[in-house]
């Protein structure tokens, strides 16, 4: 058994994350400034030895009970209770929303600073019946936290085929291979945006056209040197260097 020890950057860790585990790593486990995953098979850690800059024998160790100690529940904003599938037999605090996260797919974990912020704006602008557009969706997540607030009609899209057959197998809510451009004019009373800068700026015309004309939009995804131009935010939160605006 071995393992690599990586240093990815803040907005690259859970793509990271997610990448070894449908690779097929034994575990994964966080460290200070970093995240360890573990192997058996060497040709697959040799896929990855390039991007690792510290290789380590590991003795004998049940690594996959490792990795769901490395991932317990975490609370998110005032309502939400983010765990994974191997925490079932934990009850939700009282108060508190049971939102199912998947560590292994990309930005499913919850713990990324703008999705905690997506998450918080959620909680506070989805009303019971709004109609949400998550945009980029990913794993999910966001749309799924819309839908347990009682949004009335909840969709998600995403440009990547994969995550979306991965999050569709563990959602009830519609997703679609897609973007914008395919939500029906003055749709949604809420749209939610967590992807970059650049991304969120070319889809400018396309979040005003699916717009009811008192909705809200949230975007988030970016650091603080890289905000989108052309939106006026009516607020704005920060974590860490993450940014989210609500407009």
């Amino acid at each position: 058994m071995f393992s690599l020890f990586f240093r990815p950057s803040p907005d690259r860790e859970e793509f990271l994350i997610a990448e070894l585990f449908e690779c097929g790593t034994t575990g994964i486990v966080e460290e200070e400034g970093g995240i360890r995953a573990f192997f058996d098979d060497l040709n697959l850690l040799h896929r990855f030895a390039s991007d690792a800059p510290e290789l380590r024998e590991e003795k004998p160790i049940d690594w996959a009970q490792a990795t769901r100690d490395a991932w317990p529940p975490i609370l998110a904003g005032k309502r939400f209770f983010l765990t994974p599938p191997w925490c079932h037999h934990l009850e939700t605090p009282p108060g508190r929303l049971r939102l199912p996260i998947y560590p292994g797919m990309a930005c499913g974990t919850g713990r990324h600073p703008a999705t905690q912020l997506a998450l918080e704006a959620i909680e506070q602008y989805v009303r019971p019946g709004d109609r949400v557009a998550d945009v980029g969706t990913g794993s999910g997540i966001l749309a799924t936290a819309a839908a347990l607030l009682g949004a009335g009609r909840v969709i998600g899209c995403d440009i990547d085929p994969e995550a979306v057959a991965i999050a569709s197998e563990r959602s009830n809510t519609p997703l679609f291979v897609g973007s914008a451009d395919a939500i029906r004019s003055v749709w949604a009373d809420v749209v939610i945006a967590n992807i970059d800068s650049a991304t969120i700026e070319q889809l400018a015309a396309e979040f005003a056209r699916i717009r009811k004309p008192d909705s809200t939009l949230i975007l988030t995804g970016f650091p603080e040197w890289d905000v989108p131009s052309g939106f006026q935010a009516r607020e704005s939160r920060k974590r860490e260097e993450w940014l989210c605006l609500i407009c």
